[in-house]
């Protein structure tokens, strides 16, 4: 009698066991996605059609929140939340992954790259794709490039020659490749949250700063800086990440669904970057606030040997072989 009550116990047991389990099985996985920029920057709207696409292709299965504007985490905490899994999926710039690979610090070298197809080239390629995978000891991996665009230089003074910027302080992203860079020319540099730009550059606190067309224009920052001139000395790009555990501990079946989604999105945000880059590039010229400097090819080579030195600064740290394949990446690979 015993034996049978234990046994129908344990058969109970069991059954309500499988139910829970199924029930967890059924649960959707949730993602939640946060980003520091506007719903209505190239990211942003990056953010939301990753949202439209898997909850339309994956319903019931993936769920997707997204957190604008720093309203979950900010720039300062949240790969931190990644690394725990507090947050499954961001879009820092590159710069921001400093302290996790010093080999990412190949896209913040000065005038590496001749143009954005350039750059295109060498994230589509082996070694490009590497560096996606390059911190997951440090359980962040990278899923893709997203772009921002090619940096300009704006300065309260016309900078022609390299020579233009000495005096100069310029703001910068939290970086010491970019600080080699700026230290280079004459100029120093001061780290400044991206909100603060404005001010800083309005009040005079740096006379200068490096952004792409559609940061200068969404932030009026060519309002605050008479000069801009068109270097496209280095990229200011994005890389979509998650925590490894998280998300190679998905159902395989369902993790490439997502790759394929990141795929879509991907090509959707770096056309919209580049499409907004043009635009405002034209509506900066068109409203006569600020004067943008064109430089000829010998102009933009003195700035290139200017700054160069930095890219053997931080060639061992970086990797002479990524080095390399950013150079090959080129339409003509200098020497």
């Amino acid at each position: 009698m015993f034996k049978s009550i234990a046994a129908i116990g344990a058969c109970a047991l069991a059954f309500s066991c499988t139910l829970a389990n199924a029930g967890q099985e059924q649960a959707p996985i949730l993602i939640k996605f946060s980003h520091v920029v506007a719903d209505n920057t190239p990211k942003g709207q990056g953010a939301q059609l990753f949202k439209q696409l898997v909850e339309a292709r994956l319903p019931g299965q993936v769920e997707v929140e997204v957190y604008a504007n720093s309203s979950l985490y900010g720039d300062a905490d949240e790969l931190e939340a990644l690394r725990n899994d507090q947050v499954q999926m961001l879009a820092p710039s590159l710069a921001k992954f400093e302290q996790y690979t010093p080999q990412l610090q190949v896209f913040d070298l000065p005038f590496l790259f001749d143009d954005l197809e350039a750059v295109n080239r060498f994230q589509k390629r082996a070694k490009g794709r590497q560096l996606l995978r390059s911190m997951e000891t440090q359980n962040i991996v990278g899923l893709a490039y997203w772009h921002n665009g090619m940096k300009q230089l704006s300065a309260s003074k016309p900078l022609l020659q390299p020579g233009d910027a000495a005096g100069l302080s310029f703001r910068i992203q939290p970086s010491r490749v970019l600080e080699a860079q700026f230290d280079q020319v004459g100029a120093s540099s001061r780290k400044l949250p991206f909100a603060e730009v404005f001010e800083a550059l309005r009040s005079g606190q740096v006379q200068g700063a490096e952004n792409p067309w559609s940061n200068l224009y969404s932030k009026q920052l060519h309002s605050v800086q008479p000069y801009i001139t068109e270097t496209n000395h280095g990229v200011l790009d994005y890389m979509l990440v998650s925590n490894p555990r998280f998300w190679f501990g998905m159902p395989h079946r369902i993790r490439v669904e997502l790759e394929g989604i990141i795929d879509e999105v991907t090509y959707v945000v770096n056309q919209q970057a580049e499409a907004a880059n043009q635009a405002d590039r034209q509506r900066i010229e068109a409203s006569g606030k600020s004067r943008i400097i064109v430089l000829d090819s010998q102009q933009r080579d003195a700035w290139r040997q200017a700054m160069r030195p930095v890219w053997q600064q931080f060639e061992t740290a970086i990797g002479a072989d990524v080095v390399n394949a950013a150079q090959a990446a080129n339409r003509k690979r200098r020497e």
